[in-house]
């Protein structure tokens, strides 16, 4: 799992809590890095914040998924909009661990 986020305490602690839950994850805290580090097979889910310096979550969700498959979750304060992008699951801050799991298993479901 590939997890993009600017607050270096969100990242490490999300980081802890997706290892404690059995996955293998990695994170970077901008959406440039992630373009950098994203390669096809690598990551089965790309957990971004929206509101990221430079380019934001949302414009690099459509670049990678104008070019690959896979399943992108939306981790933001923001409200989720009517229309949400193809492909994406929507997790809003704070989230619990419940939510969390279950915006994974909705991610991961999308791709069976």
């Amino acid at each position: 799992m590939l997890l993009v986020e600017d607050d270096v305490d969100t990242l490490a602690t999300t980081l802890k809590l997706l290892e404690a839950l059995g996955h293998w994850a990695t994170g970077v805290k901008s959406a440039e890095a992630a373009m950098a580090r994203f390669f096809d097979g690598a990551f089965d889910v790309v957990m971004v914040d929206i509101g990221l310096p430079a380019l934001s979550g949302h414009d690099f969700a459509e670049k990678l998924l104008s070019g690959h498959r896979v399943p992108v979750i939306f981790v933001t304060g923001r409200a989720q909009p009517a229309t949400a992008m193809q492909g994406t699951v929507w997790l809003r801050k704070p989230y619990t661990v419940e939510q969390l799991m279950g915006a994974l298993e909705q991610s991961m479901a999308s791709q069976a």
